[in-house]
């Protein structure tokens, strides 16, 4: 059993997937946090602070698979971090006269920290990858169902008809925006944490601010304004632009796992033989994925406060939020990609009837037309008159359980203005989608230009 089932043997695919656990496991953190070590003593060797050779034999030994692993999380138990334990290690392996020169200038936190960012790197492609190709999915769904009516919801009862592909290209509208959200962020989230021991870096003397660009350099990362172990901005908006795709992913779950209910029946997710069944009821096809894009959702929104709590850090060096962060910031990453997995999952083998949609688009005899009927008599009655009107042929198709249409045609004060020709036009819901079909091709054309 695990105590976080994202890391779980038996509930890990529900919760995760393999390649960010992976990309969090200790052997990743570890070896990031080599990369970093490796690369300051380049950085600091091509500015003549290191010797060559020394630099070569630090890189040389930076491999996790040098380090004794049992040293370290035994170091870090009574330390309260690894990288007192990691230091020693790659000079032990480095050699002597490499030794002295392995962290040259850098405190714990920047070692961490810019480990860290290098994480998030690779999960930035992971998560941006997933945003798009699920994007694509909807984007076909959403043009394969263009002018598919549907019955539009508002507080859970019919209101006026839209498409089904205009409900789809809702769904993928906001990932796309995210995706630009993600693109912008990178920037000021990816940068080079280095401040030494108060942010200073007073040990590197002069050669402070050459050593900083020199290792983002190395990386490939950013150059910040200042060294800011105790500005936690960056990776609270992290947490809180991973919680905004969760909430857009939620919102596509819960529209889903209400068009699946059995009185509605328009979508179901893809269904394979037991998957989302009971242990009593053979008949059952439950919303699993959808379930557990709500839980992910849940979770990381609770994470994301977590994250911006760890903002209240005081003075140079924080007492607990940098702690916090590391039990909240993976495991936002780790759910966020493990719903976007589920919802790809859910476009890519959504069942479809388009039959049930027509038939529920009917249930209440044409009602969900009022609108179009009260909008076409508002000329020659007025808006406030034409409204009253079509509520009180509403409510006596209510009463009778006769169709709209049928009320129209002996209606006294209705009739005079709308012919049978008129009267079939305004309760047919195909022809009154208004825009919807532009909107759908706004949306396909936004996700064929992403790269």
């Amino acid at each position: 059993m695990s105590i976080n089932p994202a890391d779980s043997q038996i509930f890990g695919t529900l919760y995760g997937t393999d390649e960010i656990r992976a990309l969090f496991s200790d052997q990743a953190h570890l070896q990031f946090m080599l990369d970093v070590e490796a690369a300051l003593a380049r950085a600091e060797s091509k500015l003549g602070l290191v010797p060559a050779p020394a630099a070569d034999a630090i890189g040389r030994a930076a491999r996790v698979e040098n380090l004794r692993l049992d040293y370290i999380a035994e170091s870090t138990r009574r330390v309260g971090y690894p990288v007192v334990a990691l230091v020693k290690e790659l000079g032990r392996i480095a050699g002597d006269e490499a030794a002295r020169y392995v962290h040259l200038g850098a405190t714990t936190q920047d070692i961490l920290d810019t480990a860290l960012v290098l994480q998030l790197r690779r999960a930035f492609a992971i998560v941006r990858r997933d945003l798009v190709a699920l994007a694509r999915v909807l984007a076909d769904r959403a043009a394969r169902f263009r002018d598919t009516p549907i019955a539009g919801r508002t507080h859970l009862q019919h209101a006026v008809p839209t498409t089904f592909g205009l409900k789809c290209a809702g769904w993928a509208s906001p990932l796309v925006t995210h995706v630009e959200r993600l693109d912008q962020a990178t920037p000021r989230i990816l940068v080079v944490q280095l401040g030494g021991a108060a942010g200073t870096l007073a040990a590197l003397g002069a050669n402070g601010p050459a050593v900083v660009e020199a290792l983002a350099r190395e990386l490939a990362l950013g150059v910040p304004d200042l060294p800011c172990h105790a500005q936690r901005d960056p990776f609270a908006e992290t947490a809180a632009l991973l919680g905004l795709i969760c909430g857009s992913l939620s919102k596509f779950a819960l529209d889903v796992s209400l068009m699946m209910q059995t009185e509605v029946g328009e979508v179901s997710e893809p269904h394979d033989d037991g998957r989302g069944g009971s242990s009593t009821m053979p008949q059952k096809r439950n919303p699993i994925a959808s379930e557990y894009i709500l839980a992910a959702t849940r979770a990381v929104h609770a994470l994301v406060q977590v994250m911006l709590g760890s903002m209240t850090a005081d003075h140079e060096r924080a007492t607990g939020p940098l702690q916090s962060e590391s039990l909240a910031l993976p495991q936002c990453v780790a759910l966020t990609a493990g719903a976007l997995i589920h919802a790809r999952s859910i476009a890519e083998g959504m069942t479809v009837d388009t039959e049930r949609m027509r038939r529920n688009l009917d249930l209440t005899g044409g009602l969900i037309m009022a609108e179009a009927v009260a909008t076409a008599l508002v000329a020659p009655l007025g808006r406030a008159a034409a409204e009253a009107a079509v509520a009180r042929a509403c409510d006596r198709s209510i009463a009778e359980g006769v169709p709209l249409a049928a009320i129209l045609r002996i209606e006294p004060e209705l009739r005079p203005h709308l012919t049978d020709a008129e009267i079939d036009r305004l309760t047919n819901p195909s022809l009154y989608l208004g825009s919807a079909g532009a909107f759908v091709d706004q949306l396909v054309a936004r996700v064929a230009a992403l790269r």
